[in-house]
């Protein structure tokens, strides 16, 4: 170092002095500069080139940084790595890297989004949000945006309405998204704007729960009890989904109808209800239902989708779309959203095959979303969940679910009544049944309570039939819903019924799941249906959104196979249970059939040969 130091101040200020200050100075290399000149030129020129290199490289990335200025998905680390390559040389990248970030991303799956920058405002109601998730599907995508509202609630809060509402999520991605606790916590959106939830105070724990994932474009499956808004809670992210994503052209000459959206339930009255809400938060947008149910014309179904060129949304029954599928006037191919409403229902009803034939005439399961809605989680519909949803978020509502095998809550759901229905059980004799029917009927609506609701369920077509005649003959304002009555006549009953017209409505057990009657203060089992599932959402028909209610069952000798199963029942939701239903004994007998309990019967319906003798 004192060599070159020496030389220095002998040749002056000049370019090899310069050039030894800024050079790194070894021993080795220090010595072979001072003793040959030859070798000092070789160094200067080679520190030139270096020199020349460096520049143009800094040249080339500054002007690379220009012409990314502005682009929105540019990340802030990004735009300050120019500015420091000055002082720290980058390495540049493969070719093998360069070409694995040129490679696009596959649309057709999800795939966990980035969060924005916290910067970043949602201009239309003025409040911050980040981004959780993104949905890339059938060419749409779009993300569910948690807004700072809902941020800026004290962690404590969540804790204790996921804990009263006995809210459990299981997500096998992991993500951590909060419920939704009020409406103004919803991400703003052209629908909001038209405050479609004016009349409610705030979301049912499924909405809460269910809403951020499905707002994200995930497949959610929500258990709950009747009655606890499970329409909403797919009919909001299906019509946000719809609204924000472009429908498909099809040729002016098609008459097939198309939809974007199915949803499928196992009534019709059901049907028809859930299209009434949809179609009415549909319109708000701009956006189309058709329903589709069996007893109706099929010629006034297909016009009206002929009429509307096919429709946005079809809520329909399985049989009756099935049908217009197998015809080719209904085409599925364009879904990116199917709703599967009461699916362990319709799974007892032996829809099964109708439900796959569905959902096999929709895209692929990575190209759509799926929701399903079920009361319970038996095998069958487990089942259903895993061969038709990709990587499913459980919204689970009260204790429902017992552990599985893996102690992870996987395994079937227990069946749980309404914790907020009082239950009653009379054993009584069966020859005395209607007159005792009409004796709590009357102490039920006196003074005051004399315009309360009551729905009386029947076993069968004919009971309610006679059951109707007998009150009619006493002056009880009664209708009745069942198979044998054509659907202008169900849907007067059931007009007659919610309107107050009539206070008394005899049903079977078609309008025991899914129906919203508000305001029925009382149930009565006049005879026990087939299985324990019934009886549930029998009662389930009072004590709806967040009320309370009560159930009477009148309970005979020939009940007493459900003896074991009703005493558990109500155990479970900490209700009396009388001594004379005890006598019957608490074994629970395995069912023979969903749909038909014990009195299911296996008869082999083929032909038998027929044996001639010739004499």
């Amino acid at each position: 170092m004192s060599t070159g130091k020496k030389h220095a101040r002998n040749e002056g200020e000049d370019g090899s002095a310069r050039l030894a200050k800024k050079v790194k100075t070894d021993d080795h290399a220090s010595t072979a500069a001072d003793s040959d000149p030859s070798a000092l030129k070789v160094e200067k020129k080679k520190r030139k080139q270096k020199k020349e290199k460096k520049h143009k490289k800094d040249k080339k990335e500054k002007k690379q940084a220009l012409e990314n200025d502005g682009d929105p998905e540019r990340q802030e680390g990004e735009v300050d790595a120019t500015a420091e390559s000055k002082a720290q040389p980058v390495k540049e990248k493969t070719k093998k890297e360069k070409k694995k970030k040129e490679k696009k991303p596959n649309t057709d799956t999800l795939e966990k989004s980035t969060p924005l920058p916290h910067n970043e405002t949602d201009t239309s109601n003025g409040t911050s949000a980040v981004a959780t998730g993104t949905i890339h599907r059938n060419g749409a995508s779009y993300s569910y945006h948690q807004t700072r509202t809902l941020e800026a609630v004290p962690q404590e809060q969540v804790d204790n309405f996921l804990k009263k509402q006995e809210i459990a999520v299981l997500d096998p991605t992991g993500a951590k998204l909060r419920p939704i606790l009020q409406f103004s916590q919803l991400p703003s959106s052209n629908l909001l704007s038209k405050n479609p939830f004016a009349t409610f105070t705030a979301p049912t724990p499924i909405q809460a729960a269910s809403w951020p994932f499905a707002l994200s474009g995930r497949d959610v499956i929500g258990i709950a009890e009747t009655g606890s808004g499970k329409t909403m809670a797919f009919s909001l992210p299906c019509i946000e989904a719809l609204a924000s994503s472009p429908k498909t052209k099809h040729s002016k000459g098609d008459r097939t109808a198309y939809a974007r959206a199915v949803v499928v339930s196992p009534t019709r009255e059901l049907a028809m209800q859930t299209h009434a809400a949809m179609s009415s938060l549909a319109s708000l947008v701009g956006l189309s239902a058709v329903c589709l149910y069996g007893g109706a014309s099929k010629d006034d179904q297909r016009a009206l989708l002929r009429k509307n060129s096919g429709a946005d949304i079809i809520v329909a029954t399985p049989g009756r779309l099935k049908d217009f599928l197998s015809e080719g006037c209904v085409s599925l191919s364009d879904v990116m959203f199917a709703v599967l409403d009461e699916a362990d229902r319709m799974l007892d009803k032996g829809f099964e095959e109708d439900i796959k034939l569905i959902l096999g005439g929709c895209p692929p399961r990575e190209k759509r979303q799926t929701l399903m809605f079920t009361a319970t989680w038996p095998t069958n519909v487990r089942g259903l969940a895993e061969g038709f949803m990709v990587e499913p978020v459980k919204v689970t509502i009260g204790n429902r679910t017992r552990a599985g095998e893996d102690g992870e809550g996987n395994g079937s759901t227990e069946l749980q009544a309404n914790t907020r229905i009082e239950q009653k059980v009379e054993v009584v004799d069966p020859r005395g049944k209607e007159q005792r029917l009409l004796e709590l009927l009357r102490d039920a609506q006196k003074g005051s309570a004399k315009n309360d609701r009551i729905l009386v369920f029947c076993l069968y077509k004919k009971e309610a039939v006679r059951v109707e005649q007998f009150l009619e003959r006493r002056g009880v304002r009664v209708a009745s819903i069942h198979g044998d009555l054509r659907q202008d006549q169900r849907t007067h009953s059931l007009e007659a019924f919610k309107s107050g017209s009539t206070t008394v409505l005899v049903a079977t057990d078609v309008a025991a799941r899914g129906l919203d009657i508000p305001e029925v203060k009382l149930v009565i089992n006049v005879t026990f249906p087939l299985t324990i599932e019934d009886y549930v959402h029998r009662i389930g028909r009072t004590g709806r959104a967040g009320k309370t209610g009560k159930a009477i069952t009148l309970f005979t000798e020939h009940d007493k196979a459900h003896s074991g199963s009703l005493v558990n029942i109500l155990r479970g939701a900490n209700q009396p249970v009388p001594e004379e239903l005890l006598k019957f004994g608490t074994t629970v007998k395995k069912k023979a059939h969903d749909s038909y309990g014990a009195f299911f019967k296996d008869v082999d319906l083929s032909k038998k040969g027929t044996k001639i003798t010739f004499d």
